[in-house]
């Protein structure tokens, strides 16, 4: 089953100590690039983060986002640095003496020095941080996973369908060739009838003429080349993920024998014909660059 690299997946986990939500979102891109967005102080969790996505997803520009709400920061402590305290007094009275000021220093105004007295965070517990951030990104990642899975689908049906519409027109492409070598063939003879006036044609010249206009415009190569790539697109398709480079190298290959058939085409339905096929060949390359 293919996979679109834009997806998206949300997930939180909680308990009685913190909240953590992950949410991931994916666009296109050529390789797999991760952009990780969380406190700094949770950055030693990135290199488990990266591996653990590196699971569900080979390509795509990845855009994971981690906040944490610490219900422990209710719960910090309050320390008194005596020491500090001691030295602001002790200085502050050297002050008054020594520039004859009248010492009115409180206890308010003492506590709100700096130091004096400190809020100390509780130690972060990393095992239990990592265990929820890890539960919410796994759920996440399903999530995303899942959507990426049914874009996927969608994704592959409108290929289909395209791939149908490609080899139809290669059998009206085939099937026109006859035709257009009877009609030259018609023309040829009326010319020629006309300049000899009347004179016996040469069937052989002819002939040999027809041969030549055939080898000229002939797609037969192009056109079993073309048909044996939208075969092997539509086996692709049904493939397990990471199919997006083969399929855009077969876009590639449908593109050139489309070209060449529009360089060779001496007929304006042929050319028609042409000019739809690499419409539609274009249009498949656009939803190609969203394939994993």
């Amino acid at each position: 089953m293919i996979k679109s690299m834009t997806g998206f997946g949300r997930a939180e986990y909680q308990d009685e100590n913190r909240k953590i939500t992950v949410e991931i979102k994916a666009v296109n891109h050529r390789y797999l690039d991760f952009t990780i967005r969380m406190s700094k102080k949770f950055s030693f969790y990135e290199a488990a983060i990266r591996s653990i996505l590196k699971e569900c997803m080979s390509r795509g520009k990845v855009d994971v986002f981690v906040t944490c709400e610490d219900f422990t920061q209710s719960r910090a402590s309050l320390k008194y640095n005596g020491q500090i305290a001691g030295e602001y007094v002790q200085y502050l009275r050297r002050m008054a003496e020594e520039f004859d000021l009248r010492e009115d220093l409180g206890t308010t105004e003492l506590a709100g020095l700096p130091e004096v007295f400190t809020l100390e965070e509780q130690p972060v517990d990393e095992q239990a941080v990592w265990q929820g951030i890890e539960t919410a990104l796994r759920s996440a990642a399903k999530t995303f996973s899942e959507s990426r899975e049914k874009e996927g689908e969608n994704l592959s049906r409108d290929l289909e369908e395209k791939l149908k519409s490609i080899d139809a027109m290669i059998d009206h492409i085939e099937a026109r060739g006859p035709e257009i070598l009877a009609a030259y063939r018609e023309r040829l003879e009326t010319k020629v009838k006309e300049l000899l006036e009347g004179s016996q044609i040469e069937e052989g010249r002819i002939a040999a003429e027809v041969v030549l206009y055939a080898d000229k415009i002939c797609t037969d190569e192009e056109t079993v080349r073309l048909r044996s790539h939208v075969k092997h697109m539509g086996q692709a398709l049904r493939e397990s993920t990471g199919i997006g480079r083969k399929l855009d190298f077969l876009a590639q290959e449908m593109n050139r024998e489309a070209n060449t058939i529009l360089s060779k085409a001496n007929d304006l339905e042929t050319a028609n014909l042409g000019i739809d096929l690499k419409t539609e060949i274009e249009k498949i390359r656009e939803q190609i660059q969203n394939i994993e």
